[in-house]
């Protein structure tokens, strides 16, 4: 399995994956990293927070724009190099998550792409933008 290489991206492409976070991804995030903020983990710590209850990690919504940029855009055999990100909305229990890569930017004599990301959740709302810069498989 091999992901598009700098000659087979263009401008404007776009791919996506979607997912519904729950309860279990969660925990299962904070224990992969260790990161048991109990704005994550304590819905009775949660619910007294800006947020008036619990809220995903950010990163672990991150995480599904490595699902793209591995899997779709370029795919399998990029290399990841740089990730800008601003969270722009919480993401809760439920709703479910679509990540986005774009092609903004080819540098072909470095293979790079330069990749616009986006997260929305199932309301429209951007929960996460960025950027994100990658090198597509040889």
């Amino acid at each position: 399995m091999i992901g598009k290489k700098i000659g087979e991206l263009e401008i404007g492409q776009k791919e996506f994956v979607q997912k519904t976070i729950s309860e279990t991804d969660i925990y299962l995030y904070a224990g992969i990293t260790g990161d048991l903020n109990p704005a994550h983990i304590n819905e009775e710590y949660a619910k007294n927070t800006f947020f008036k209850g619990r809220i995903a990690h950010g990163m672990l919504t991150a995480g599904l724009i490595s699902a793209v940029v591995g899997m779709r855009l370029p795919g399998p055999g990029a290399i990841y190099m740089a990730q800008e990100l601003k969270f722009t909305a919480p993401v809760r229990i439920g709703d479910t998550i679509k990540a986005e890569g774009e092609v903004i930017e080819l540098i072909q004599e470095k293979n790079i792409a330069v990749i616009k990301t986006t997260c929305t959740n199932q309301d429209g709302t951007v929960v996460l933008t960025g950027t994100a810069t990658v090198k597509p498989p040889k």
